[in-house]
């Protein structure tokens, strides 16, 4: 904009309008806010005066704007002015109306927030800092100007604290001289600015705060006031530096606990405090702070139940239903006290004793023995806000143990987890009693230490579960009971269900039910998606196998089928509960269907419904895969046919999930229903995988080529299917086993779709062989296959030579044996195939028919060609892995014999031993040949003169390791030889 309208936009910010002022000031924010701003050094000077002038302006709105206007205006003009804009500010802050100061110190938080470059807050702080210690420091000053630059010198510490070091330790001084204050607020600002101080101090500087500090402390000045600033500033410094603080915890944890246990009835800040330093120097120091853990944890069990100004003498609680009544009346009676303080030191005994479960899971054990039961009686405490944060620590707890002991099989009397299950009677007794009190939010809190609970010992409250269901009764059905309540009630249930045997909540299942189908109707969604979640569980636990058993699940089956399909049916409603309400009548079909026939051919078609909705149709997929999978054979005949079309159009949308679901459901549903699908149907559904098999998506292609096998499998006789399956699916196979990205499940589908097209109609093994074998020839544009690639063909060959049979397998192997035969250097490519190809059938098959195929294939180990000696090497151990007793000594001799072979002999004997390390039924086959000979063979070439030997005889013991370490380690100590083991 040019200078002219920008002058209008100034004058009118300075006329008697506040209106106008208000408007004109807004006008110069927008400008201001747009990236083509540029003014020259007059127009800089005035609009920055004008913005300043509008900082005192009577309006509160005009000034607020001309607050937002600094915020664009620093960027935007020269380091000159905006110096000049912070010293005048800044003056009026020290020095101005005090109407104008609040204004001031906004305005300048604004200026130090928004400068961005080191140039411009170099001289900033260069400026401000003498201004601002003098503002702190001059007696003069009233505690409002104190406490505006505090927090200035605050704002610029923190953000500018490496560019001040030369003021340092006079900013140190003028700051630790404040925390002897009169007044409480100048001392509280004083220690903030004193800890963004310290993350910039020098080692030496910080130790110079903290003596002095800690000098302020043992000499117990007569002021306890100060004494709580003292300590409250050790707190912040250990908060500020971390680690840093470390050297200083022998000075200052003797001397905080003294205080904790030294201080008067009345002094309850002074204990908090320290308790909130020790709760730091715990967090932030954990090397340091070791040697005083054991006194630290003595210390917050102490105060933990600190409490002198209310004696609890209530008997050990019941869990009579009677003792109920009482508590209510008792709780009118409560000792309550507004100046009572305690509830501080107990609220941080806990948050320190969080701290220290936190930092050292080494003293889990401990902490189970003495702190578990200490945390367990404290949940009868009777200030709300204490009781949740040793709800909290005792959570803490829980997961700290969970953590420590994933994985963990052995549980001795040690272990943290059988301590914790030896509490597990007292702690459901406890958390009953606060499930009786009428508090919502103390219900909540006992209801998150259950769920921790089952999270981190599965099945602990199988004796437990009886005495906890009316707890869940009246936290469901209570009129007082809040969503939130209700949500951590079902969210427990659920996840109790889910880690304990059905059997258990049998007994409960009425009881139980009644709640839960009431949650499902409830009006608040988060409420209801919760429940049918719960309903889930249900289902199972009702009837947990379609076996015969004692209980009787057929009075639950209809009054869960309602209360479903009424949020099944209903569409206005939230997409998580929809989604919750499709799944859930998915298991209740799988599981009931055959109890529910009249019903399902009004339900079945709600469902095939929600799969043409683009929010509910993956859930939808997922709920027919269910249904499809269930052992009762559900009738579908109503939905079938659409169910197959809706799937198959599904198999081109973009969705990758969707298209993913869709392809395990029609697996399902082909094998549970394929007699009742048309051959038609099936090749719509062929010609769609055909475009999801490539390298692209590995795990698509892999589920596409087994539902592709499982067409297969169920059509064998219809020739449609397979010519099908022949022109759409073989060619892009065929591209598939060309990649070297073909690894994993998607390389498993790829041999078993060509073992199951070798049985189908229309495709001979000849052709499939061929084909197979010509797409490893190198190709004019892209050459030669990847080393992985022809891995992947060879493994392909000898699936399909396996499933076409004898007939078949043996002309194969004799084919291959001939190509080794012909030693032309033309064949190099076709021998390496034929190497790799003879491996993997002799890996899967016994060759030994085929005589003196040893012998042909170790003929290869004399190629010029490095890939066609490694070929070789892998086919003969290979082939000895299908005949072990045979093979085995042929390659041991060999080594011992063939001086000039024995490399490669050595990696064919160390593919045998890898291939039986892999297969467990294999070890027992292997251990019983002459182990004690292999390990001598070896370690007699353990000193071999040529590196490349030594690596494979390491790798080898290696994988002997895997199988029997038991002979390994005795053999080793025989031996002198250092041997690198993997």
């Amino acid at each position: 904009m040019a200078n002219s309208a920008i002058n209008g936009i100034l004058e009118k910010m300075t006329g008697k309008d506040k209106d106008y002022r208000y408007m004109a000031t807004s006008d110069l924010l927008n400008e201001l806010n747009k990236e083509g701003f540029k003014a020259d050094a007059d127009m800089e000077v005035k609009v920055s005066n004008t913005v300043l002038l509008q900082l005192e302006d009577a309006a509160g709105d005009v000034s607020g704007l001309a607050v937002k206007c600094l915020a664009p205006l620093v960027k935007k003009v020269s380091e000159d002015r905006v110096l000049e804009m912070t010293d005048k500010l800044c003056d009026r802050l020290v020095h101005g109306k005090d109407q104008h100061r609040d204004i001031a110190s906004i305005a300048m938080k604004t200026i130090v927030s928004e400068v961005s470059t080191t140039a411009v807050a170099q001289r900033i702080v260069d400026s401000l800092t003498p201004q601002l210690i003098k503002g702190i420091t001059s007696t003069g000053m009233s505690t409002e100007v104190k406490c505006e630059c505090l927090d200035i010198l605050c704002d610029v510490l923190h953000r500018f604290g490496h560019l001040m070091t030369t003021d340092h330790e006079l900013l140190l001084s003028a700051l630790l001289s404040q925390l002897s204050s009169n007044q409480a607020s100048v001392r509280k600002k004083s220690i903030s600015c004193i800890a963004s101080l310290a993350s910039s101090l020098s080692d030496d500087l910080l130790a110079k705060a903290t003596v002095e500090v800690v000098q302020l402390l043992k000499n117990k000045g007569p002021k306890p006031e100060l004494t709580r600033t003292n300590i409250q500033m050790i707190g912040a410094l250990s908060r500020a530096v971390g680690y840093r603080f470390g050297p200083h915890l022998g000075d200052t944890v003797p001397l905080l606990i003294n205080y904790c246990t030294s201080a008067s009835e009345i002094d309850e800040e002074l204990r908090e405090y320290s308790l909130q330093a020790l709760e730091s120097f715990l967090l932030r120091c954990p090397r340091d702070i070791c040697s005083y853990c054991d006194d630290i944890l003595h210390l917050t069990l102490e105060f933990l139940s600190y409490d002198p100004n209310f004696t609890d003498n209530m008997e050990e609680d019941t869990d009579d239903e009677t003792h109920e009544e009482e508590e209510d009346d008792e709780s009118a009676d409560e000792y309550s006290d507004d100046e009572d303080v305690s509830w501080k030191v107990r609220r941080a005994a806990a948050k320190c004793l969080a701290a220290i479960i936190v930092s050292r899971p080494e003293m889990l054990s401990k902490l189970y023995r003495e702190a578990c039961p200490k945390l367990i009686e404290r949940f009868k405490e009777r200030e709300e806000n204490v009781k949740m944060d040793v709800f909290n620590t005792f959570i803490e707890l829980l997961r700290q143990t969970g953590n420590v002991t994933k994985g963990q099989a052995d549980i001795n009397e040690l272990s943290p987890l059988w301590l914790l299950k030896q509490e597990v009677p007292k702690i459901v007794k406890s958390i009953n009693r606060q499930l009786r009190e009428k508090s919502i939010k103390t219900k909540v809190g006992a209801f998150s230490v259950l769920k921790e609970l089952v999270v981190v010992l599965p099945d602990c409250l199988a004796d437990q579960i009886g005495s906890l269901i009316s707890g869940i009764e009246k936290a469901l059905n209570d009129k007082s009971s809040t969503s939130n309540l209700k949500i951590e009630a079902l969210i427990f249930t659920r996840l109790v269900m889910a880690s304990h045997s059905p059997s258990v909540f049998h007994p409960y299942i009425k009881a139980l039910s009644s709640p839960v189908l009431s949650a499902v109707s409830e009006r608040y969604y988060k409420v209801t998606a919760e429940a049918l979640r719960v309903c889930g569980e249900l289902v199972r636990v009702v009837r947990p196998s379609f076996q015969a058993c004692n209980f009787d699940f057929k009075p639950y089956v209809h009054p869960i089928y309602n209360a479903i399909l009424a949020r099944l049916a209903n569409q206005d409603q939230d997409q998580e509960v929809k989604e919750c309400a499709i799944s859930c009548m998915g298991l209740v079909i799988s599981t009931f269907g055959d109890n529910l026939q009249k019903e399902l051919p009004a339900c079945l078609p709600v469902l095939v419904d929600r799969m043409g909705n683009e929010i509910t149709r993956l859930t939808a997929v997922k709920a027919f895969a269910v249904i499809a999978s269930s052992r009762l054979k559900i009738d579908l005949s109503c939905v079938l046919e659409h169910v197959f079309s809706e799937l198959t159009a599904f198999l081109r949308k973009a969705n990758r999930a969707l298209r993913q679901a869709t392809l395990g459901t029609l697996n399902s549903l082909v094998v549970a229903y394929g007699d009742r699908i048309g051959s038609s149907a099936y090749e719509v559904i062929i010609v769609e995988l055909s475009a999801l098999i490539s390298d692209s998506d590995l795990h698509m292609t892999a589920l596409a080529l087994e539902l592709c096998c499982t067409l297969m499998a169920d059509k064998k006789s219809n020739q449609n299917v397979g010519l099908t399956v022949r022109y759409k699916v073989l060619p892009q196979a065929l591209i598939l086993v060309r990649s070297s990205l073909l690894q994993g499940q998607a390389l498993q589908a790829l041999q078993n779709f060509f073992a199951c097209l070798v049985s189908s109609a229309n495709t001979t093994f000849d052709v499939l062989l061929d084909s197979l074998l010509s797409s490893a020839k190198p190709s004019g544009q892209s050459g030669g296959l990847a080393k992985q690639a022809l891995y992947s063909v060879a493994q392909c060959v000898a699936v399909l030579c396996l499933a076409a049979g004898d007939q078949k397998c043996a002309p194969t192997v004799e084919m291959l044996t001939g190509i080794l035969r012909d030693d032309s250097i033309i064949n190099s490519a076709k021998q390496h195939l034929a190497l790799l190809c003879l491996g993997e059938i002799g890996r899967r098959k016994d060759l030994s028919l085929h005589a003196h195929i040893e012998n042909i294939v170790i003929e290869s180990f004399q190629s010029p060609f490095e890939e066609i000696k490694s070929a070789a090497s892998y086919a003969l151990g290979n082939i000895a892995v299908g005949n072990l007793s045979k093979y085995l000594p042929f390659i041991l001799d060999q080594i011992d014999n063939q001086q000039k072979k024995q490399y490669l002999l050595l990696h064919s004997l160390k593919e045998v031993i890898a291939r039986h390390s892999l297969d467990k039924a294999g070890q027992a086959e292997f251990q019983d040949t002459n182990i004690e000979k292999i390990l001598n063979l070896l370690f007699n070439h353990c000193e071999s003169d040529e590196e490349g030997v030594r690596n494979v005889v390491a790798e080898c013991l290696g994988k002997i390791a895997l199988i029997e370490p038991k002979k390994l380690v005795p053999a080793l100590k025989l031996v002198n030889h250092e041997v690198d083991i993997e």
